[in-house]
């Protein structure tokens, strides 16, 4: 597997999520084939088979959330070059054909969350800006064609 690169939040989050899954969840799954399994034979028993087939899912989303946690390397505050795109700083953009800004946090591709504004290194968008200045204008390939982009701001998170 390869390198994960995460933020210091973007770890923590992914601890904490492991944490849920593996103690309370884990628990709550239990409890359910418990409890389908007092219903009687389980041969024929609907809920048994959801709550082992949601057991499945869940060891199996717990496996790849420690893979990744095992792979994962944090990015510190120390390489984060002031005044350069890189993961972990928030990157203000103006589209150089709407003249509409934008704010981006650049994360590593196993944090990405476009509804929180929070863009992969890997990404189109991302790929182009990475290691770029404040005012330079970066030309990227998009799916509906190509934007330039002005990199307006640079802030280290």
């Amino acid at each position: 597997m390869k390198e994960v690169i995460l933020t210091p939040e973007g770890y923590k989050k992914l601890q904490e999520e492991i944490e849920l899954l593996s103690t309370t969840r884990r628990l709550e799954i239990a409890e359910r084939i418990k409890v389908a399994r007092e219903f009687g034979d389980i041969a024929e028993n609907a809920e048994y088979d959801a709550a082992k087939n949601d057991q499945a899912h869940l060891e199996a989303r717990i496996a790849v959330l420690e893979e990744r946690l095992k792979n994962a390397r944090v990015v510190t505050k120390k390489e984060i070059k002031s005044g350069e795109v890189s993961v972990g700083t928030t990157v203000r953009l103006k589209d150089m054909t709407s003249n509409k800004t934008v704010e981006y946090h650049i994360v590593g591709s196993a944090e990405a969350n476009p509804a929180e504004m929070k863009l992969s290194n890997e990404s189109p968008v991302g790929k182009a800006i990475m290691g770029r200045k404040k005012g330079e204008v970066v030309e990227v390939t998009v799916p509906r064609g190509t934007t330039k982009f002005k990199i307006m701001e640079i802030k280290a998170a």
